[in-house]
């Protein structure tokens, strides 16, 4: 018996942006996941299939980030006993600074919603899949859900309110992401220093204030100068193969700024036009090659939609 489903996608999503740190963060394109949802064979739900995640996540809904957004939102409907089955497909790769885990939770919500035909809007699913989140990682944030959710670039004004604006875009942006192999004690080895100095801190704030500046006016001369980070890329760049390696090439290549997403080891360049992407791309591929380190690279757009139907 074939049994009706949908599928959707959430994308990944480029977080801090080098000069909002916590604050800051946008949907791409691609990579992403993909979650296929249909009326299961026993009661309450299920995660029967995870493919492109190398057996490294679980298929129990209490601790996976899709089934336990998708589990919390049942909760809410009065749903839970009802029959589902869900397939996870990651192309978002794991623990990457593209916000993996937070394209999981927001594309398992997203089908449930869909599926059901609960008929909330993305600002009303976005609880769900930030508290799904806060039992993964530990912190109530919505830096990483909130654009996966609702595509553009979100500037977030309180995590624990919710609170967030959805930033005019440029048009004609391309993206360039980076993701070095890297292992995971290196990864789990980022601390942030808990004290800055001031002028440091007062730095990043001008350059914070600009980079909207430049978002709402097209500035792209403007957006050259501000997207410097002087407070979390120095303290995070040398844990990450070959990064100034990276940046210097890409602003020799003409991209409008490189930096850190999330924590890294992902990094990403931002490009007026697609020539300078696809020549970053190429050599950024080229370097890693030539020092046997294992990478992956995509040239993107940024993603105006956040989760869909696929």
């Amino acid at each position: 018996m074939v049994r009706s489903g949908i599928k959707v996608y959430a994308p990944a999503t480029v977080s801090n942006v080098g000069v909002g740190f916590n604050v800051l963060g946008f949907a791409v394109e691609k990579p992403g996941d993909e979650v296929l949802i249909r009326e299961g064979l026993q009661k309450g739900l299920v995660i029967s299939k995870i493919t492109g995640a190398g057996g490294k996540l679980s298929t129990d809904t209490k601790v996976n980030t899709a089934g336990i957004a998708a589990q919390k939102l049942l909760e809410y409907l009065g749903e839970t006993e009802r029959p589902l089955e869900m397939e996870i497909h990651k192309h978002n790769p794991i623990k990457s600074g593209l916000g993996s885990s937070a394209s999981s939770a927001v594309a398992g919500v997203f089908a449930v919603n869909e599926f059901v035909k609960a008929g909330l809007t993305k600002t009303e699913l976005l609880q769900f899949a930030v508290e799904a989140e806060q039992l993964v990682t530990g912190n109530f944030n919505a830096l990483q859900v909130a654009p996966s959710l609702l595509g553009g670039m979100i500037l977030i004004h309180d995590h624990l309110s919710i609170d967030f604006k959805k930033l005019y875009l440029p048009q004609g942006l391309f993206v360039v992401l980076i993701h070095p192999e890297m292992p995971v004690q290196v990864r789990q080895g980022f601390i942030l220093e808990q004290s800055v100095d001031f002028d440091i801190v007062l730095k990043q704030q001008a350059n914070l204030a600009s980079f909207v500046s430049a978002m709402y006016t097209s500035d792209l001369s403007l957006l050259a100068r501000c997207l410097e980070d002087v407070m979390i890329e120095p303290q995070i760049a040398h844990h990450i193969p070959l990064f100034y390696d990276l940046k210097a090439l890409s602003l020799q290549e003409g991209a409008l700024g490189f930096s850190i997403s999330g924590n890294g080891p992902a990094m990403f360049a931002i490009c007026d036009n697609s020539l300078k992407a696809e020549a970053i791309t190429e050599k950024a591929a080229k370097l890693y090659f030539d020092h046997k380190i294992k990478a992956e690279t995509w040239i993107t757009k940024i993603n105006h939609e956040g989760a869909v139907l696929f």
